[in-house]
């Protein structure tokens, strides 16, 4: 990814120097198991060790490539130039290529999770306290974009707050479904290589043997991994829509936070934008771009081909890195949102009282009204506020079929705000936990 849509700890876990360090540790811890297993001489293993604190040479390896068209044979060239020709030459031993290459890149995978599970505490933390800290500030919900009936912004902080502890759980299944390694050989038979040495490997290393690989670990973890990557991007644009909505002119009840010196528009200085959550809508874009192929990367032929390899190079870092920028984006943005609860009001009451016609539905329900008449009598005197402008409250005051029903005491109580947040703290209680 480019500079502007990444943060250095993710983009080192993709570097080239991380890549060779990890294949270095499983070489190494490999060569351990095998003298362990008298398959090669000790002292060649402790060889190799003495290479672990050399800055291995990506130019030098990439020039060993040219000639060797073939990465990890570029690499343990260049790791015997280190170490030896001789003490070298029982490295990778009953090993293919794709034991280094798959097992390096779930590790990368599970420092990626690790790395994105703190962007996610970071977004829960900071839905969470803007949650109470608007537990109850009133403001309209909407459906179809069109307003409803009141709810408060910390509901729709708490939502998204479910949302993204649901995501948390999710990407924790997800690091633990790509925690696997596999030294298992060619085609995965263990024939030139004995499974203590994938058992020892994997051990070292932080993973769980893969209890069966090819020449590959199954694709069916990665493809479970991006997918998950995928539904935390679009929970992130979920309460990224929200807030663009929220900060349009005509609606305004919370906006970005606008820094001192910021401009909006080269052309016209009074704009402020949602620069920052429309960015978010388009990461979240890319991050989904990796699920299909990753889908797709399941179906390999017979013990493994190498059409996945293309796509994983990219879409490894890519959404990773992308997700891990968009997590620390969002938690920023919500960290610091602008809320404007009179706005919220003045919203709510640019109707004068219509989002309280089910109220008075249910009400006339109650008082023994059939419910079509009932959604009769509530949508002719709704209609003429959106149409007139009229008070709803007035219009069903002065309506008889509406009066013979319900007394104006019975129809003032059904605009009483406190009614739509009575369960608010059950609700809060059932997300936060008592």
């Amino acid at each position: 990814m480019i500079p502007r849509y990444s943060r250095p700890e993710m983009v080192a876990i993709w570097s080239p120097e991380t890549r060779f360090r990890i294949w270095f540790e499983i070489e190494a811890h490999a060569c351990d198991a095998q003298a362990a297993l008298g398959v090669i001489p000790k002292a060649n293993a402790e060889a190799v060790w003495r290479a672990k604190d050399v800055t291995f040479d990506v130019a030098r390896i990439d020039e060993i490539e040219t000639v060797t068209k073939h990465d990890v044979i570029a690499f343990l060239t260049h790791l015997a130039e280190h170490v030896g020709a001789e003490d070298a030459r029982f490295v990778h031993q009953g090993m293919t290529s794709s034991d280094v290459l798959d097992t390096t890149l779930n590790i990368q995978l599970v420092r990626a999770a690790d790395l994105l599970l703190k962007g996610v505490d970071r977004v829960l933390a900071a839905l969470k306290a803007r949650a109470f800290e608007h537990k109850d500030t009133l403001r309209i919900g909407r459906s179809h974009g069109i307003h409803a009936e009141p709810t408060t912004m910390g509901l729709t902080f708490a939502r998204f707050y479910a949302e993204m502890a649901r995501n948390r759980a999710r990407l924790v299944a997800a690091r633990a479904e790509v925690a696997t390694g596999a030294i298992s050989g060619a085609v995965g038979t263990f024939a030139n290589i004995d499974p203590a040495v994938e058992e020892h490997v994997c051990k070292m290393l932080g993973l769980s043997p893969e209890p069966i690989s090819t020449q590959v670990i199954p694709r069916d973890r990665h493809a479970m991994f991006f997918a998950t990557l995928g539904v935390i991007a679009s929970s992130i644009e979920n309460v990224a829509i929200e807030i663009r909505h929220m900060q349009r002119t005509e609606v305004l009840e919370a906006e970005e936070f606008f820094s001192p010196g910021q401009k909006g528009s080269s052309a016209m200085p009074h704009k402020r934008n949602p620069v920052l959550t429309e960015n978010l809508t388009g990461l979240a874009r890319l991050v989904r771009m990796a699920v299909v192929p990753a889908l797709e990367n399941v179906a390999l032929w017979h013990e493994r081909d190498i059409s996945h390899s293309s796509v994983e190079r990219m879409i490894g870092p890519d959404a990773t890195i992308t997700l891990d920028f968009a997590l620390h984006r969002l938690a920023g943005v919500v960290e610091k949102l602008v809320v404007y609860p009179e706005n919220m009001l003045k919203n709510m009451n640019k109707f004068k009282g219509l989002v309280m016609s089910q109220r008075v539905l249910l009400a006339l329900t109650q008082a023994g009204v059939s419910r079509e008449d009932s959604y009769r009598l509530v949508q002719r005197n709704a209609m003429k506020v959106w149409e007139k402008g009229a008070d709803f409250k007035t219009e069903l005051l002065a309506d008889p079929e509406v009066t013979a029903a319900l007394s104006p005491a019975e129809i003032e109580e059904k605009f009483d705000l406190g009614y739509h947040t009575k369960h608010v703290d059950t609700i809060f209680a059932r997300v936060f936990g008592k």
